[in-house]
């Protein structure tokens, strides 16, 4: 992986595994509220996510989903991918000072269609929060 582009097809292979963390903030969770226009009480207002199922502020999902882009934009398969498709399950919150990891696993290499399905789970203390499937159709060096 070098630069503007990540992995090719032909470098990919199935059990490839890449990921990133970030503890997440109260910063980030105004600003996704601001930037997504999800103001849902459970994320802005401790009061009343005091009374809801999670008894306090949570997380928004699509935020902890958004770390999974990060590693298929940046990591695996890095640069120049495309992202097509995403499946999530939200299984568990995730609270201001909780470091999120997203996992990125490659599951199937489609080099004929330059498509990817990977496996995307997201853990908060190795405890599973988040997990789906995602495709990408990367690039090849033959183009």
């Amino acid at each position: 992986m070098f630069g503007q582009q990540g992995y090719y097809i032909e470098d990919l292979n199935e059990g490839m595994e890449a990921s990133f963390s970030k503890t997440v903030t109260e910063a980030d969770i105004v600003l996704f509220a601001g930037i997504s226009g999800d103001t849902n009480p459970v994320h802005i207002d401790e009061e009343a996510a005091k009374k809801s199922v999670f008894e306090g502020r949570i997380a928004h999902g699509m935020l902890t989903a958004s770390y999974l882009s990060t590693v298929l934009g940046t990591r695996l398969p890095g640069p120049g991918c495309i992202y097509l498709s995403q499946s999530l399950r939200f299984k568990g919150p995730v609270r201001i000072g909780d470091t999120v990891t997203a996992i990125v696993r490659v599951k199937e290499v489609m080099s004929s269609k330059k498509r990817v399905v990977l496996e995307t789970l997201c853990q908060v203390r190795g405890k599973d929060v988040l997990d789906g499937e995602a495709m990408v159709m990367v690039s090849s060096r033959d183009q």
